[in-house]
């Protein structure tokens, strides 16, 4: 069996569905999960991930939120937006300290790439 890679990833999405597709894209990697931005600040907490893939729009919190929530406990936290909404929320979520959004439907290659360079910076 081979080894998973040391990095580990919050993944935080409502789609039940598309966070199953993105878990198989990194099946390498340490992955645990949040369906929405509350849950995702809690778990930031304990998991101390090493970036953070945030959906922007969820019910209970929405990334933007959880985002600015996440920098103020950790100003070093490294979160990339992933999102299928308008250039409008990829703004604000740039505004809140993401330092990357990313448009659904993603490539795996394009994925892993982007969390290697900000795992590694």
């Amino acid at each position: 069996m081979e080894e998973k890679n040391p990095v580990k990833i919050l993944l935080v999405d409502d789609d039940i569905a598309l966070r199953e597709v993105l878990k198989t894209m990194l099946a390498d990697f340490t992955v645990v999960e949040a369906d929405n931005g509350k849950d995702a600040v809690e778990l930031y907490k304990t998991v101390k991930p090493d970036i953070v893939l945030m959906d922007i729009v969820m019910p209970e919190k929405n990334g933007i939120d959880a985002t600015r929530e996440i920098l103020e406990l950790d100003p070093n936290a490294k979160i990339l937006a992933i999102t299928a909404y308008a250039k409008s929320k990829a703004k604000e979520m740039m505004d809140a300290g993401a330092k990357e959004v990313i448009s659904k439907p993603i490539k795996k290659s394009e994925l892993v790439q982007l969390i290697m360079q900000y795992v590694n910076n």
